[in-house]
């Protein structure tokens, strides 16, 4: 019975990325001649040639595109074995969670999704922020375990990612005390008043914008902002109206420094946890997912 070699595959992977041998010997550190070799004794171990070599670089044969296929899920579940054994507590030992949020999530939110673990002593939990495509690639690459969103992913073949609905908030706009006295109407009375908004990519800020043009007024935009902690601070300096979900600015409304002026139930916040399909996945994560949907479907 044929040998199957494991780093003859991890080889094959790489030279059809780059579909050149020396592209493919520079990023695993290998002599293109020593490369080939290791090429070519995958071919002889499978019985099929794996690449033409044209006048552009080398093409995947038909038994290559299907050895590829091959090779990509035996990878991945390598990949993933690692992973979960290197994570997997020893003796006692400590169990880590590896979460990607979103630079522009709430942080209170986050906090309210990782409470039920944070003061475990066995449990160590790491945070990376980033733009979302950034995080889907760690989420893919093996280097976060979840990825927290206001957003959900699409899923297709190359990536079966779940995206778990968390919780669903209404948006309000806020400001210091003094803008409650105003009585101003939404949206009809809010030609020229002062808001802080999301960003133009966000879901939240599309649909502020439709119900502003639906009414026919233009409220004065003063910032746009795409980080909550940095909204929140400019809704304190009192110039202006913010658009947040209540929960980003929760410990200025308990105290008084910050109140909700309009309720908009047209426009709601979503919080999504983002997972792939693994066999093993971090038990911690399916865990706080169910916690956080378990609360969402009991408030």
């Amino acid at each position: 019975m044929a040998f199957l070699n494991y780093h003859h595959l991890r080889y094959f992977r790489v030279i059809a990325r780059e579909l050149s041998l020396t592209r493919a010997a520079e990023k695993l550190n290998l002599s293109a001649p020593a490369l080939s070799i290791q090429l070519k004794q995958l071919e002889e171990s499978l019985g099929h040639r794996l690449f033409e070599r044209e006048r552009g670089g080398l093409v995947l044969t038909e038994a290559g595109r299907l050895a590829l296929d091959y090779a990509d899920t035996i990878g991945r579940a390598g990949e993933e074995l690692m992973d979960v054994m290197q994570q997997r507590p020893r003796g006692g030992g400590r169990q880590m969670l590896r979460v990607g949020a979103m630079a522009t999530l709430s942080r209170n939110f986050q906090l309210e999704f990782l409470r039920p673990v944070l003061h475990r002593p066995e449990v160590e939990v790491i945070i990376r922020s980033g733009p979302l495509r950034e995080l889907r690639l760690a989420l893919q690459a093996h280097e976060v375990d979840v990825v927290l969103s206001n957003q959900p992913v699409r899923r297709d073949a190359e990536t079966p990612w779940h995206s778990h609905l968390l919780a669903e908030q209404p948006v309000s706009l806020v400001g210091v005390p003094a803008w409650r006295k105003k009585k101003l109407g939404f949206p009809e009375d809010f030609r020229d008043v002062p808001v802080i908004l999301p960003s133009l990519e966000s879901n939240t800020r599309a649909a502020f914008d439709r119900l502003v043009t639906a009414a026919d007024v233009r409220p004065r935009v003063m910032a746009e902002v795409d980080d909550m902690a940095m909204l929140r601070l400019l809704a304190r300096e009192g110039e202006g109206l913010a658009l947040v979900p209540p929960v980003v600015v929760r410990d200025e409304i308990d105290s008084g420094v910050l109140v909700v002026t309009h309720r908009i139930p047209q426009i709601r916040e979503t919080f999504y946890a983002i997972t792939p399909s693994r066999r093993f996945p971090n038990p911690l994560v399916g865990e706080l997912v169910a916690a956080m949907v378990g609360r969402m479907r009991a408030g």
